[in-house]
């Protein structure tokens, strides 16, 4: 799968999106080392605290079926219909994802004619995780 290919897989998941109070959109593919994609958007709550993000919805759902093990991500965002150039991951987003990626875990971010690829470890330099709890 080109990194391209996994952009486009999260535009498609972005239109299931449902964000009637910000109108921010984001759609995540994420690619298990099995070779399946999960799919997530981000889905809004009036009380705000309950909104979930694109990027955990897809990783509940991948560990919900049984995947542990990640290649890689790619994001797309933007207000109402507009994909934005560049969507990161929020902080909670990135911690979730320390549970079950490594440094080397590739995160494809911007559109899929401009794909930005990082590894894991540049996005959340300092996490916290299982290490930590040794």
């Amino acid at each position: 799968m080109t990194d391209r290919e996994l952009l486009q897989c999260a535009v498609e998941a972005r239109e299931m999106a449902y964000a009637p109070y910000s109108g921010f959109r984001v759609g995540a593919a994420l690619l298990g080392k099995s070779g399946k994609i999960y799919k997530g958007c981000n889905v809004e709550n009036a009380a705000y605290t309950p909104t979930n993000c694109a990027e955990r919805t897809a990783l509940f759902k991948a560990v919900s079926e049984g995947e542990r093990e990640f290649v890689s991500i790619a994001i797309v965002g933007g207000r109402y219909e507009a994909i934005a150039d560049f969507c990161a991951p929020c902080g909670v987003c990135r911690q979730a994802l320390a549970e079950f990626c490594d440094p080397d875990f590739r995160v494809v971010l911007g559109t899929p004619d401009n794909p930005q690829v990082f590894s894991f470890k540049e996005l959340l330099p300092f996490g916290f995780g299982k290490s930590d709890l040794e």
